[in-house]
C-alpha cells in the first residue's frame, strides 16, 4: 500500500496546492488533529468518494482528496492537554493511505502555521458563544483562525468535518460563509463504538473504569430522544433528566443544552430538529457528545 505524499512545510503545501488549481484539479481536505479513528477515516473516505464525483462543466483534472495532521497549539488553553495529546503520525499516515487520502500536511514546526510575529485572528461571534466557547475561552478563535489558514493554503472546493464537534462545525460554516471562502464545508455524521461511546481521540485517555462510566454520556442523550418520542418536549425535563444520569455515573457535567440546530441558541421546549449537546469530566478527561432530537 502506497503511502500518501507528506509535507511538512506549509509553504510548499501552498505553492503543490496552486499548481494542482491551476492544472484544473478538484480538491477535498479533511483537517484533523491527528491521532486517526474510525470517525476521521469516515470523514477521509467520503472525501475520496465526493471529490472522485465532483461536477465540473467540461474540465479535466486531478480529483485530489488531502488531509492535515496538526495538533493546533492556539485551540488549547491554559491547563488543557496539549503537551499530551495523543500523537502517532506513522499511524496517521497508513490510515490515510487506506482511505485514499493522496498527499498529507504534517507540518514539522508549529511556528510555521503560527509564528511569534502572528497576530491576526478569525473570531466567529454568536455561534461561538455558549456551550464549548464558555468552558473554553479562545478555543474557536484558534479553531476558525487554523481552518481559515487551511483553507488559504489549500483552497480547496469540499472540506470535511465530524458532527461530534457541532459546535465546531457551525463555527467553520459562519467563516466559510461570511468570509467567502468559496469552499462547500460538508458535516459527517458521528461514528459511535458498538456500545454507544462516539469516537474521539481523547478516549485514550479514559481508563477501563472512567471508559465504562462514560458510556453515561451517549445513554443521556439517547433517553432524551426517546424521551421526546413519548412525548416529552419541555427543555428543562429533559436537560435534568440528562444532567441526572451523567451525576448518577459520578461525572462532572460541564453543561447540558438543547439549541436550536443553526443558531445554536438555547431553546425551552424540543422542536423537530433540536439539538441536544453535552459535555462532561470522567476523572481528569472532558468529553463531548449531542443528538438530534426527532
Amino acid at each position: 500500500m502506497r503511502l500518501p505524499e507528506l509535507i511538512t512545510d506549509p509553504a510548499a503545501w501552498q505553492a503543490r496546492c496552486l499548481e494542482d488549481r491551476d492544472a484544473g484539479a478538484r480538491i477535498a481536505l479533511v483537517p484533523t488533529m491527528g491521532f486517526l479513528h474510525e470517525g476521521h477515516l469516515s470523514l477521509m473516505r467520503a472525501a475520496r468518494q465526493r471529490i472522485d464525483a465532483y461536477e465540473t462543466r467540461g474540465q479535466r483534472g486531478p480529483r485530489l482528496a488531502l488531509a492535515s495532521v496538526f495538533v493546533n497549539p492556539t485551540q488549547f488553553g491554559p491547563g488543557e492537554d496539549l503537551s499530551r495529546y495523543p500523537r502517532d503520525l506513522e499511524g496517521d499516515l497508513a490510515k490515510c493511505a487506506a482511505a485514499g487520502i493522496d498527499r498529507v500536511l504534517a507540518p514539522a514546526d508549529p511556528a510555521a502555521v503560527f509564528s511569534p510575529a502572528h497576530e491576526t485572528w478569525v473570531s466567529v461571534e454568536k455561534v461561538s458563544q455558549g456551550l464549548c466557547g464558555a468552558s473554553r475561552p479562545g478555543h474557536f478563535r484558534g479553531v476558525a483562525t487554523v481552518v481559515a489558514k487551511l483553507f488559504n493554503l489549500t483552497r480547496p472546493h469540499l472540506a470535511f468535518f465530524g458532527e461530534k464537534d457541532f459546535q465546531q462545525l457551525a463555527v467553520i460554516r459562519a467563516m466559510a460563509r461570511d468570509l467567502a471562502f468559496g469552499v462547500e464545508v460538508v458535516g459527517m455524521p458521528i461514528v459511535r463504538e458498538p456500545d454507544g461511546l462516539a469516537l474521539s481521540s481523547r478516549n485514550a485517555y479514559l481508563s477501563p473504569d472512567e471508559r465504562a462510566r462514560a458510556l453515561a454520556l451517549s445513554r443521556a442523550l439517547f433517553a432524551a430522544r426517546d424521551a421526546v418520542r413519548r412525548g416529552e418536549r419541555d427543555g428543562e425535563a429533559l436537560r435534568r433528566g440528562a444532567r441526572e444520569r451523567l451525576a448518577a455515573a459520578g461525572a462532572r457535567v460541564d453543561y447540558v443544552e438543547i439549541v436550536d440546530p443553526v443558531s445554536l441558541a438555547p431553546v425551552a421546549r424540543a422542536a423537530p430538529g433540536s439539538v441536544m449537546l453535552a459535555a462532561a469530566f470522567f476523572g481528569s478527561t472532558r468529553l463531548i457528545d449531542n443528538l438530534a432530537l426527532p
